[in-house]
């Protein structure tokens, strides 16, 4: 709910959910700094197409809703500006084994959170608890985040394996279960 108004304060902010949601947003200021540039003779002709490509995302983005049709089209647009099919695209590109669990806790609030929720700030002492977790993995990552509607805190974890994300992802949520305060049935590590 925040990435919108995040992205706002860039001159180019670009953001997309896992639900599908998002844009690209691009400030006035750097709009018309691009339509000046563009037509100054005294740039390069390389400088001069780059400003052009860039005018013709942002007419092509759907700035205020984002939709798919527009997003789908710019992605055809970049395919075709770096000479890739959807094979190669692709390719550029591993989706790891991953695993989301939820922790009933006493007080969501506990858990506060910085760096796009990718970081947990409180209780003091969690995230350097995770990050050890997360380094006995081979492309471990996890992070965890209060639900905004109830008082759970949501637990995300990859690795190289699903096995292992499963193990990290129970190690994380054993961690929150202690020190953010849980309560019903303890996270049992496996």
């Amino acid at each position: 709910k925040h990435l919108h108004h995040k992205a706002q304060e860039f001159d180019i902010g670009v953001y997309f959910e896992a639900n599908g949601h998002g844009t690209a947003i691009v400030s006035n200021s750097s709009y018309n700094l691009l339509q000046k540039t563009s037509q100054n003779t005294s740039i390069s002709d390389h400088q001069s197409e780059a400003c052009d490509l860039l005018l013709s995302v942002i007419d092509l983005i759907n700035q205020t809703v984002g939709d798919a049709i527009s997003d789908m089209l710019l992605v055809e647009m970049i395919l075709a500006a770096q000479d890739w099919d959807v094979e190669q695209w692709n390719k550029a590109y591993t989706d790891l084994p991953n695993r989301q669990l939820k922790v009933k806790v006493k007080d969501r609030s506990v858990i506060q959170t910085t760096d796009a929720e990718r970081k947990a700030s409180s209780p003091v002492g969690l995230q350097s608890a995770i990050d050890e977790s997360v380094a006995k993995y081979t492309h471990g990552r996890s992070f965890v985040r209060p639900s905004g509607t109830e008082d759970i805190v949501r637990v995300y974890a990859e690795a190289d394996t699903q096995s292992a994300a499963d193990k990290l992802a129970n190690e994380v949520a054993v961690l929150v279960y202690k020190m953010a305060g849980g309560i019903g049935e303890k996270p049992k590590l496996h």
